[in-house]
């Protein structure tokens, strides 16, 4: 059977119903919590993060005195986010080494992408909190890190604690493998488990690479099963930045709805109950 036909078999169904060149729903909600910058929950099928941006004075002792800037992530998994509690990881004498690995591929990610001279003496903190894991909870925290800065960019521009925006590029991340035999985008547990290979791209929008992670589990690569993994992970950067724009476009539209909304129907302030004009049945 020719490779191409085998691994984008349209006409297969995965257990969530998607084809095997489909994303997985999202859901995004902003300034979901707390007192940062900006904050998203972002929710790709069944994963679930929670990712907070804030920006503080300060920078490592190796960059003082440079007039740079500095950027930072911190990654973890809430005790309750398998279905296997784990142990909460502030309370363990060591940090989690998978964590650790994950913070510093988000941190690089970024880095990669920004212009620190345009923050100088301070430190961007990237916060990504997995409240629910279900495959690609690395993918999905930088992939929601690219919209909270985006947000908080703004809010900084706004506030004139920056002149302009920071981010020189756009950043998405997504994961595949091949399953079966067949290869599939954006993983879940479940499929992940079953891997032959699995990978994951961090690209930007343009389609520039920033990272690429993967490992061919229980068998082998040929270099043209790589080249089709790369049309799928460039396919899957377009899809999430299509839903985005389209997520955006339904917020803006919904926020004008409701202000026409509001001033057309607005109700009359209710006059004080002893007020001259009840008294007259004004």
């Amino acid at each position: 059977m020719n490779l191409e036909k085998e691994v984008f078999q349209k006409e297969n169904q995965r257990e969530d119903g998607r084809t095997n060149d489909r994303i997985r729903p999202i859901f995004v909600k902003y300034d979901y919590v707390g007192y940062a910058s900006a904050s998203i929950l972002f929710c790709m099928g069944k994963t679930k993060v929670l990712v907070s941006v804030t920006l503080q004075d300060g920078l490592p002792p190796f960059l003082r005195g440079q007039k740079v800037g500095w950027l930072n992530a911190e990654y973890a998994m809430l005790p309750c986010a398998t279905k296997k509690r784990s142990n909460r990881e502030s309370n363990q004498q060591f940090k989690n080494p998978r964590s650790v690995e994950i913070s510093r591929l988000i941190g690089r990610s970024f880095r990669s992408v920004i212009d620190l001279s345009l923050i100088p003496e301070k430190t961007i903190i990237i916060d990504c909190d997995v409240l629910q894991a279900d495959g690609g909870t690395r993918v999905a925290s930088i992939t929601a890190a690219n919209l909270a800065l985006n947000l908080a960019q703004k809010r900084w521009i706004r506030s004139g604690i920056i002149e302009k925006n920071i981010l020189k590029e756009q950043v998405g991340a997504i994961s595949l493998g091949f399953v079966k035999n067949n290869l599939l985008l954006d993983l879940t547990f479940n499929e992940d488990s079953q891997a032959e290979s699995d990978f994951n791209f961090v690209l930007t929008k343009s389609g520039k690479i920033i990272e690429i992670q993967g490992t061919a589990e229980k068998k082998v690569l040929s270099w043209e099963q790589f080249d089709n993994l790369k049309t799928l992970a460039l396919s899957g950067i377009n899809q999430l930045f299509e839903t985005f724009e389209k997520l955006e476009k339904e917020r803006k539209d919904k926020n004008f709805s409701n202000k026409i909304l509001d001033n057309k129907f607005q109700k009359p302030a209710k006059l004080p109950m002893f007020s001259l004009a009840n008294r007259l049945g004004k």
